[in-house]
């Protein structure tokens, strides 16, 4: 008897459960379709008490470019993402801020990603895609992720990358629509995620020893193909 009370009071148990999720959610909890939330975006307007701020250091030998380009550089960060910005000479660093005029919540991302495009080595005109785009990124790794080199063999390893009056580089960026910078030993690469792999695997083939014609007949195959697709 003293089991079968135990029972009876977990399925009223049950059952009132189940009546309280009717109740609330409005008819039977398993066919409630999912609820669908619009874009977060700020109110334009509303001071927000807690804002964010972003600093992105420049590498000493960017601060020159950095001074003669600042217009550009600050024109979008002010009018398309209403960002504050400034430059510290000092910290060497570009200090991003948003304000209560910005109203995308993304804004500042968009911003530092920007300045450290730039800070990189792209060119201003590459590093806008950054803002004026979602899908796009960055990737950074060096020659001796793939291999490590020494003397001239890291030498000639940059070379194959860069080729002659960098027709090699240019052929990667044009065949997987990427752009390339090579500094040093550090590879930096901006594009779609898809493309930057493309390229990625390009430049490790020649950092591990590939003769420029091979890479050159797989990104011709590569190009071919993203021709049919489109």
């Amino acid at each position: 008897m003293q089991e079968m009370s135990l029972e009876n009071t977990s399925d009223m148990d049950q059952n009132e459960e189940q009546e309280i999720l009717d109740s609330v959610m409005g008819g039977d909890a398993d066919t409630v379709a999912k609820p669908e939330f619009d874009v977060l975006r700020r109110v334009a307007g509303d001071a927000s008490k807690n804002k964010e701020f972003r600093s992105v250091p420049i590498p000493p030998h960017r601060l020159t470019p950095l001074k003669k380009e600042w217009l550009k550089i600050y024109t979008p960060l002010v009018e398309h993402l209403h960002l504050q910005v400034r430059m510290n000479i000092k910290r060497k660093t570009v200090e991003i801020r948003t304000c209560k005029e910005t109203i995308d919540t993304g804004a500042l991302q968009k911003g530092a990603d920007f300045v450290r495009a730039f800070s990189l080595g792209f060119d201003i005109a590459d590093a806008m895609a950054l803002i004026r785009l979602d899908d796009l990124f960055m990737e950074t790794f060096e020659t001796k992720d793939v291999r490590t080199l020494h003397g001239d063999n890291l030498s000639r390893a940059i070379g194959r990358i860069v080729g002659k009056d960098g027709r090699t580089r240019h052929a990667i960026e044009n065949a997987s629509r990427t752009r390339i910078v090579v500094a040093d030993c550090k590879i930096h690469i901006l594009g779609g995620f898809a493309n930057i792999r493309i390229a990625r695997d390009a430049v490790c083939s020649l950092i591990l020893g590939a003769s420029p014609g091979k890479v050159y007949t797989k990104l011709r195959t590569i190009a071919s193909r993203q021709k049919e697709r489109f």
